[in-house]
C-alpha cells in the first residue's frame, strides 16, 4: 500500500495542489486513496470528500497524543489501497513556526512513513540543492524520501534532477507542468456555488492528467528517430484531451508527433473494447484523419492471452491493488475484451476501417528482430599500457603468481600450461584477466575477498591469478569440474566481496568498462502454491481459517505445485471435491500459481558487454538501478558475461575484527593465521560454534562434535555432508571417522580417492576421480556422465554403466574390467556412485567456505573479544542473532558495557577485556554525528558535562532527538547523572548552547567595534539540574529497549524467573530454533504457553469489519509475533499494551516460509499469573478424558485394602476402574490422580498394574 506523508520546505510551494494531483491521479488508477490533513483545519477534508470524492480526515499532533494520532491513521486507512497525509506550512514548522510540534516532520515521525518533498523551483540553483541538503540534515532521521518537482516544465525537471539526486542523495520521483488553468484559488466550499464547484472538479481533472502523465516530451523529441509512434489507448495524452473536449489539443499534439517522428512512423490508434469513451475518441481520431491524412492503426490492449482468463486477470489486479472482488469503486476492467485477439477478430470488429488492419500487419513487420543463441558476446579486457596481446598478458600473469604460489614444481607448471591451452582454445583469456583485474583492485584497495567460492577453486589459472586463495593440488580438485573441454560453456567465477564495500568493485567495473556495458540483472519473485491460496483466499473475502486450513494442506517441500499437492493430500482433495468455493478458491489459485509477483534486482548478477547493453537485451530501471529485463537464465543463453558479485558478511566481520587485533598485533592478517590450530579445532568439537560461518546450526554442531574435526578437510566434509540428501550417511561418517578399523573400499583402486572422507562418497570431485582411475574416463567424460547423474538422465546413466563396467574403444574408454576390477564389483561401484552422485557435493566450494569458516572459527578462538565485537556490530539489524551473541559473551566470560558518550565508538570496541556498546547501535543517532563526536574527542579530549558536551558538540548536526536517545540509551550515567534530570533539561541546554555559539560568533563579528559595544562573549556557567526522582529500573530498561533494540541493564522478565520456575512455560528462542533447524520439539498448531514483554501492538480491521490486533511478545531468547482474533481479543485485550508482563496461552501457526507465529487463546498478566494452580487446572482439563486403570491379581492381595482409602484421599471427576483378575469383577469410581498417588498405587500394584490412558 503506498503510504506518505506529503510535505514541503515552506509554505506555498502547492502542497495542497500535489495532493489533489496525486489523490485524483490514484482515484482514477482504482486504488481507492484515503487523504490526511495535519492540523484541526476541516476546510481540506471537507474539500477531499466533496470535490475529489475521497474519504478524509484529520490528524492533529497538538491537542492529540502521538498514540492516539496513530491510532486514527490506522483505522481510517485499513482497507484503502493508497494514504497521502498532506502537512501543513513548512517542513519542520509546529504551531507558529518555533517549534516542531505537530510539524510535518513530527506526523512522518510518529506514523513511521516516509516524506515526499513538493518543492516549486524557481530555475536551476544550486543554492535550492543547498536548501534541501539543509532540511536533510536538521533532524535524524529526517524521513525525506524523495522530491516532487511543481509548477516545473520538463526542460527545468530535465536540468534539475540530476544535480537535486546528486548533492541531496534523494531521488526527484516526477514534477507537475504549470498548469495556470488548474489553479485553485479557494478551497472554501462554503463560499462556492454549484457551477464554480463543476469547475473545481474540471480543474482536478486536469491536475489528475498532469499527474499521470508518464510522457518524457523532451526526452521523447531527443530520440524519435528510428522508433515507430502510435496515439495509445484512451489514457494517451491524445485521447484524454479529445475526452475533456479538448479537439484542437489533441490535433495540435497528433500533427506535433507527425512532424517528429515522420510520414509512415506516427499513426492514430483505433480500439474498440465496446466502452462508450472509446467510441468519441474514434470518432474524433477519424476525424484527425480526415483533415490531416495521418495514417490510421487498429490495436487491441491485451492484458491476457485467452477471454476466459478475464476473471484471473481481474483476481490479479485485486491481489495488485490490495482490494476483494467485492469491494464497490475498485479498479477493475469494464469488460473480458483485453484479451490477444486473432486475425480474424481483429478484421472482424474493424471491418469499417481495413486500411487501418493492414497498417497494423505493417508495423509489426517492421518491427523484427531475432535473437543470437550460442554465440558468445564477452567484452575485451582493457590491456594496460605496453601491453598488446591478451593471451600473453595472461600467460606473463599466472607465470608471475606460480613462482610465487609454487615456486618449482614441474608437474603443477604442466597442468598450467594445459588449463592456459584450455583456456586459449575456449576463448576465455579475456574472461580470466578481467576477473584478475577486479580482484586485484579489490585486494589492493584492501577490500576482503574469499578465497573462492564454487568450481573455479579448482582451477590452477585462478590460483595463480590470485582469483582464488585455494590451492586446487592440495585438495584435488579438478579444472575439468569447472571448465570442461567435453562440454564448452560460459565459465561461471562467483567472487564473494567484503558486504559493505561489494559496491566499490562494481563502480570500479563500471568506470572501467563504462556505465552503458554494464547492467545488473532483473529477478521475479513468482507466486508459489501456498502464497497463491492465500492471495486469492483475500481477494475472495475468505475468512483467515478456511484459507489457513486449505494453505496448511498443501504439503511441504520446495516447488511444489497445487497439481502435485491434490495428488498427494487427501485433505486438499476432499477441500477440493467437496466444497465449491473451495473448488473455485484453488482453480484460481492453480491458474495464477508461478505467474510474476514482483521484479527485483538481483542480489549479486551483474553483466559486462563488450558493445552497450542496450545492444543485446532490453534494459529496465529497477529500484534505481539499470537492469537487464531478461532473467539469469536467458542472459546465459544469449552468451553475455554474467559475474556475481557477493556480499558475505562474514569477511566483513573478520576484516573488522582484524583491525581491532592490529592495534595491538600491528601487521596481522586474518589470510596468514595458521591452518592447524589445535584450540580451534578443540572448541569446534566441544560444540561451541556459535558465530562461526556454516557451524553454527544446532543439527551441525551436533556433526561437529560427533567427527571432532582436526583438519581443514574434515571442515569440508562437515559442509559438504550437512544438506539433505548426503546427511543419511552422517552415521556412517562419523562412525569410520571415530574407528578407523570400519572403513571398508570395494577395490583397492578407491583407498586412495576416498580415505579423506573414511571411505564414503562426499564429492562431485570424488565421483570424478573413480570414473578416471577405475574405468579410464578422461577427466572430461568424467564430469559429463557425473552431469548426467545429477541430472537423472536414466538414458544417459544406463549407457555409461556398459562403458563404465567394460569400457568404450570409440571414446578410449578401457573399462574397469580391463583395469582389474571384477564385473560385479564395477557394477556394485557404479550402483553406489549413481546412489551418491545425485547430491554429491562441489568439494571445491566446500573447502574454500572451510577455509572462512575455520577462519571465523580461529578468531572466535584466539582473539575472542575483537571477533564478538565485530560480530556484533555485523547483525545489529538482527535482534534475535544481537541477543544469541550477547548470550555467547556471557559463556566466553565477557562482559557487554553499556554505551558510553566517552568510551563508546561507532561499532562495538573491546576495552579492558570487556566488549563496549557501539553507538552506532542508538537510533536516532547518525554515523555523522558519531563520528564528528569522536573527532571532537580526539581533538579536545573526553566530554566532562553534559552542558559541555552540548556546547561542543553544536553544529555537528546535534539535535534533540539525538541528544534524547543517547540519555535514554544510558550515554551520560558515566558522568553520574538521573536520566530523567537530563531530560527535563535538553531544551534548555540545547538553547544555552545555540545562543552560546551566536554570541561567540557575535563577538568575532565585532572584533573591530569599540571596547564597549557588547561584543564579548557570554561567560558560562555551571549547569544545574532538576532534583528529581530518576526512572525505575523498569522504565530505564525500556528506554534501552527503544533506543538500541536492547535491554542491555538486564531483561524485564528477570523480575518474574522465580515466578515461572516450575510453570509450563517454553522459551520464545526454543520455538524458532525448533522451526529453523526442522526439529520435533514443536509443531504447528502445537499449544504452549510463553511468556514476555509486549513490544507493540498493531490493531487492523478485518475484512468482515472485526477487530484483529498483531502483538510482538519479547522474552530473553526472541521474539514472536501474535495473532489476536476479535473473541480473545474482546476477553484479554485489556492486557496487552506495550511493555506489559504477560503469560500467553496459544496455538502455534506456521505460514510458508514465514517465522511461527501464534494465534492467541488465553492470555494473565504476569504478576498475577499462579504457575501451580494452572499447572494443576490444565492438568485436571488434560487428565477428563482420561481412565485410572488398576488390576488387583486376586482377591485378598496384600495391600489392596488400601486401594480405595488411597482414591478417596484424592477426589475428582477422573474415571476409575479396579479390575480383579481372579474373579473378572470390575469396580467403578472417580479420582484425581496426582503423582504421589500414583507412585503409592505403583509401590502396591506393581509398575505394569497401575495404567492411566
Amino acid at each position: 500500500m503506498l503510504q506518505l506523508v506529503l510535505a514541503a520546505p515552506r509554505s506555498g510551494s502547492g502542497k495542497t495542489t500535489a495532493a489533489c494531483a496525486l489523490l485524483a491521479a490514484l482515484t482514477a488508477r482504482g486504488l481507492t486513496p484515503c487523504a490526511f490533513k495535519s492540523g484541526p483545519d476541516y476546510i481540506d477534508p471537507m474539500f477531499h470528500r466533496a470535490v475529489l470524492g475521497v474519504e478524509s480526515h484529520n490528524l492533529d499532533l497538538f491537542f492529540s497524543a502521538p498514540q492516539i494520532a496513530r491510532a486514527l491513521y490506522a483505522r481510517h486507512a485499513a482497507g484503502h489501497g493508497a494514504a497521502v497525509v498532506e502537512g501543513a506550512m513548512g517542513y519542520y514548522d509546529g504551531l507558529g513556526g518555533v517549534t516542531d510540534t505537530a510539524s510535518a516532520w513530527q506526523l512522518a515521525d510518529t506514523l513511521d512513513l516516509p516524506a515526499l518533498l513538493v518543492v516549486r523551483p524557481k530555475g536551476a540553483s544550486l543554492t535550492l540543492a543547498a536548501e534541501l541538503r539543509g532540511l536533510t540534515a536538521f533532524r535524524t532521521p529526517h524521513h525525506i524520501a524523495g522530491i516532487l518537482l511543481n509548477d516545473c516544465t520538463q526542460g527545468l525537471c530535465a536540468l534539475l534532477k540530476p544535480m537535486l539526486e546528486k548533492e541531496t542523495g534523494l531521488p526527484v520521483v516526477g514534477c507537475l507542468p504549470p498548469l495556470p488553468e488548474a489553479a485553485i484559488e479557494s478551497r472554501h466550499l462554503g463560499l462556492k456555488t454549484a457551477a464554480e464547484i463543476d469547475d473545481l472538479q474540471r480543474k482536478i481533472q486536469l491536475l489528475s492528467d498532469a499527474a499521470q502523465q508518464t510522457i518524457d516530451w523532451p526526452l521523447l523529441h531527443k530520440h524519435a528517430e528510428g522508433l515507430i509512434c502510435l496515439s495509445g489507448c484512451v489514457a494517451g495524452d491524445i485521447p484524454r484531451a479529445i475526452l475533456r473536449g479538448d479537439y484542437d489539443a489533441a490535433k495540435a499534439r497528433a500533427e506535433e508527433l507527425q512532424e517528429l517522428f515522420g510520414e509512415g512512423n506516427f499513426y492514430l490508434e483505433l480500439q474498440n473494447h465496446h466502452m462508450t469513451d472509446e467510441a468519441r475518441v474514434r470518432a474524433a481520431l477519424l476525424r484527425i484523419h480526415r483533415e490531416t491524412g495521418i495514417p490510421l492503426a487498429a490495436t487491441n490492449d491485451v492484458h491476457y492471452i485467452k477471454k476466459q482468463d478475464a476473471y484471473d486477470q481481474d483476481v490479479l489486479l485485486c491481489i495488485q491493488t490490495g482490494q476483494t472482488l467485492d469491494s464497490p469503486d475498485r479498479l477493475r476492467f469494464p469488460n473480458d475484451e483485453f484479451y490477444l485477439k486473432s486475425e480474424a477478430e481483429m478484421r472482424a470488429l474493424f471491418d469499417e476501417y481495413p486500411d487501418a488492419v493492414e497498417n497494423t500487419q505493417r508495423i509489426a513487420d517492421r518491427c523484427q528482430f531475432d535473437f543470437t543463441f550460442g554465440h558468445y558476446h564477452l567484452p575485451r579486457f582493457l590491456l594496460p599500457e605496453g601491453e598488446t596481446d591478451a593471451d600473453a598478458y595472461l600467460t606473463k600473469l599466472c607465470a608471475r603468481g606460480f613462482a610465487k604460489r609454487y615456486g618449482d614444481r614441474p608437474e603443477v607448471r604442466k597442468r598450467l600450461d594445459y588449463e592456459l591451452n584450455m583456456i586459449r582454445r575456449m576463448g576465455f583469456v579475456d574472461y580470466f584477466l578481467i576477473v584478475s583485474d577486479f580482484i586485484g583492485y579489490a585486494k589492493a584497495q584492501h577490500i576482503p575477498v574469499g578465497p573462492g567460492r564454487g568450481s573455479a577453486a579448482g582451477s590452477v589459472v585462478s590460483y595463480c591469478l590470485g582469483i582464488t586463495d585455494v590451492d586446487p593440488v592440495q585438495y584435488n580438485l579438478y579444472f575439468e569440474r569447472f571448465l570442461n573441454p567435453e562440454r564448452v560453456s560460459m565459465p561461471d567465477i562467483d567472487v564473494d566481496f567484503c558486504v559493505q564495500r561489494r559496491g566499490e568493485v562494481i563502480d570500479y567495473v563500471i568506470r572501467k568498462y563504462g556505465a552503458d556495458h554494464v547492467a545488473q540483472i532483473v529477478t521475479f519473485g513468482t507466486m508459489a502454491a501456498r502464497a497463491a491460496i492465500r492471495d486469492v483466499g483475500r481477494v475472495m473475502n475468505m475468512t483467515y481459517a478456511e484459507v489457513d486450513a486449505v494453505a496448511k494442506a498443501i504439503p511441504g517441500g520446495i516447488n511444489t505445485t497445487l497439481d502435485e499437492a491434490l495428488q498427494q493430500s487427501q485433505t486438499l482433495r476432499a477441500m477440493y471435491d467437496g466444497d465449491d468455493r473451495l473448488h473455485q478458491l484453488i482453480d484460481t489459485a492453480r491458474a495464477i500459481e508461478g505467474m510474476p509477483r514482483h521484479a527485483s534486482t538481483h542480489a549479486a548478477g551483474v553483466v559486462i558487454t563488450e558493445q552497450p547493453v542496450y545492444a543485446y537485451v532490453p534494459l529496465a530501471s529497477n529500484d534505481g538501478a539499470l537492469v537487464c529485463q531478461f532473467q539469469m537464465t536467458t542472459l546465459e543463453e544469449l552468451g553475455l558475461l554474467k559475474m556475481d558479485f557477493l556480499g558475505l558478511r562474514n569477511l566483513t566481520v573478520l576484516e573488522d575484527a582484524a583491525r581491532q587485533v592490529r592495534r595491538r598485533e600491528p601487521g596481522f592478517q586474518v589470510e596468514r593465521i595458521p591452518l592447524d590450530d589445535k584450540k580451534t579445532f578443540d572448541m569446534l568439537a566441544a560444540g561451541r560454534t556459535v558465530g562461526v560461518f556454516q557451524l553454527e546450526s544446532a543439527g551441525i554442531t551436533a556433526v561437529c562434535m560427533g567427527l571432532r574435526p582436526r583438519s581443514i578437510e574434515d571442515i569440508t566434509a562437515v559442509i559438504a555432508l550437512y544438506r539433505p540428501g548426503p546427511m543419511e550417511s552422517i552415521p556412517r561418517f562419523l562412525a569410520c571417522s571415530a574407528h578407523p578399523e570400519r572403513i571398508t573400499y570395494q577395490h583397492p583402486l578407491l583407498e586412495p580417492i576416498l580415505s579423506v572422507t573414511y571411505g564414503c562418497i562426499v564429492y562431485q570431485e570424488q565421483v570424478i576421480e573413480i570414473f578416471r582411475q577405475l574405468a579410464g574416463f578422461s577427466l572430461g567424460q568424467a564430469d559429463m556422465i557425473r552431469r548426467a547423474m545429477s541430472k537423472k538422465k536414466e538414458a544417459v546413466i544406463t549407457a555409461e554403466r556398459a562403458a563404465f563396467v567394460h569400457g568404450d574403444p570409440e571414446r578410449n574408454i578401457p573399462g574397469a574390467v580391463a583395469r582389474g576390477v571384477p564385473e560385479q564389483t564395477a557394477n556394485d561401484i557404479y550402483d553406489e556412485i549413481l546412489a551418491f552422485a545425485s547430491y554429491a557435493f562441489n568439494k571445491a566450494h566446500a573447502v574454500s567456505y572451510a577455509i572462512v569458516s575455520y577462519r571465523t572459527a580461529y578468531m572466535k578462538r584466539n582473539y575472542p573479544h575483537e571477533y564478538m565485537a565485530a560480530l556484533l556490530t555485523s547483525v545489529l539489524d538482527n535482534t534475535p542473532k544481537v541477543t544469541e551473541y550477547i548470550a555467547e559473551c556471557r559463556e566466553l566470560g565477557i562482559r557487554l558495557l553499556p554505551p558510553d558518550i566517552n568510551a563508546s565508538d561507532a561499532d562495538f570496541t573491546v576495552e579492558e577485556g570487556d566488549l563496549r556498546f557501539g553507538l552506532v547501535a542508538i537510533k536516532g543517532v547518525g554515523r555523522g554525528l558519531i563520528q564528528a563526536l569522536m573527532r571532537e574527542r580526539e581533538i579536545g579530549g573526553p566530554f566532562t558535562a553534559f552542558d559541555e558536551f552540548c556546547r561542543r558538540m553544536n553544529g555537528h548536526d546535534l539535535n534533540r532527538r539525538a541528544v534524547e536517545s543517547l540519555i535514554r540509551a544510558g550515554c551520560f550515567d558515566c558522568m553520574g547523572y538521573k536520566r530523567k534530570a537530563l531530560m527535563q533539561s535538553v531544551d534548555r541546554v540545547l538553547n544555552g548552547a545555540a545562543s552560546e555559539s551566536r554570541m561567540n560568533l557575535t563577538g568575532q563579528m565585532n572584533l573591530f567595534s569599540a571596547p564597549d559595544d557588547g561584543g564579548a562573549p557570554a561567560d558560562t556557567t555551571q549547569l544545574v539540574l532538576p532534583d528529581v526522582e530518576e526512572f525505575t529500573r523498569a522504565e530505564r530498561m525500556a528506554m534501552e529497549r527503544e533506543t538500541t533494540g536492547l535491554y542491555l541493564s538486564g531483561h524485564p522478565i528477570d523480575a518474574y524467573r522465580e515466578k515461572l520456575k516450575g510453570a509450563n512455560v517454553v522459551s520464545i528462542g526454543a520455538i524458532l530454533e525448533s522451526f529453523s533447524e526442522h526439529t520435533d520439539e514443536f509443531s504447528d498448531e502445537q499449544v504452549v504457553n510463553i511468556a514476555g514483554i509486549v513490544q507493540n501492538v498493531k490493531m487492523k480491521t478485518t475484512k468482515n469489519q472485526s477487530m484483529m490486533a498483531y502483538v510482538t511478545l519479547e522474552d530473553d531468547t526472541g521474539s514472536m509475533e501474535l495473532l489476536m482474533f476479535s473473541n480473545a481479543l474482546g476477553q484479554y485485550g485489556s492486557l496487552l499494551y506495550e511493555t506489559s508482563a504477560v503469560v500467553i496461552s496459544g496455538r502455534i501457526s506456521v505460514r510458508d516460509d514465514k517465522d511461527p507465529q501464534m494465534v492467541v487463546n488465553r492470555v494473565w498478566k504476569l504478576a498475577d499469573f499462579d504457575a501451580k494452580g494452572e499447572a494443576r487446572a490444565e492438568s485436571r482439563q488434560a487428565l477428563a478424558s482420561k481412565t485410572l486403570y488398576l488390576k488387583i491379581a486376586h482377591t485378598g492381595q496384600k495391600g489392596s485394602e488400601k486401594i480405595v482409602p488411597i482414591l478417596n484421599m484424592f477426589p475428582g471427576q477422573v474415571k476409575t476402574v479396579i479390575y480383579y483378575a481372579d474373579t473378572g469383577v470390575r469396580m467403578g469410581g472417580r479420582c484425581m490422580p496426582e503423582e504421589i498417588m500414583l507412585d503409592e498405587l505403583r509401590g502396591l500394584l506393581g509398575e505394569k498394574n497401575v495404567v492411566l490412558k
